[in-house]
């Protein structure tokens, strides 16, 4: 099983900008901490970050066939990206979205996300965390597929 995890707009700048808001971790950090996690479960990862709609939207497409899952903090496209909201929707894979900060306790536009209703599920506010809680989380809908194509086998 693999997992792509995807970095919107800005992730790059984690550890330098608005640290009271986002906490002192830099993405690498972030994404070393995901690797580890990915090994003891046996399962491939890799990351992409862009600052450009169309790149995010490209590299979704690219998951199909080749990815079982992606993890993705949209960032301020989660706001706005009908694009990125589409194409998850067309892969078709179990998605994760992940927010650093609480987006419910910020400025009222940061309230709805367009990309929550077309993934698994949402973690927002555990801070840099939260990725690993979107492992754990991917990881379990792997076993639950595993689970499903073992018994349609059985059938």
């Amino acid at each position: 099983m693999k997992i792509m995890v995807i970095q919107g707009p800005n992730i790059n700048m984690l550890g330098k900008r608005e640290r009271k808001v986002y906490g002192v971790m830099t993405m690498d950090d972030i994404h070393e901490q995901m690797k580890a996690v990915a090994e003891q479960a046996g399962v491939g990862i890799e990351f992409f970050q862009s600052n450009f709609e169309g790149e995010i939207v490209d590299k979704i497409q690219e998951c199909l066939g080749e990815f079982d899952g992606i993890i993705i903090n949209p960032a301020a496209y989660t706001h706005t990206s009908i694009a990125i909201r589409d194409a998850l929707s067309s892969v078709n894979l179990p998605a994760i979205e992940v927010h650093i900060s609480n987006i419910y306790q910020r400025e009222e536009f940061r309230h709805k996300s367009l990309i929550a209703p077309v993934c698994a599920g949402h973690i927002a506010g555990f801070g840099p965390i939260g990725y690993h809680l979107a492992m754990i989380g991917m990881l379990q809908i792997f076993e639950q597929i595993k689970r499903m194509e073992a018994d349609s086998k059985d059938a």
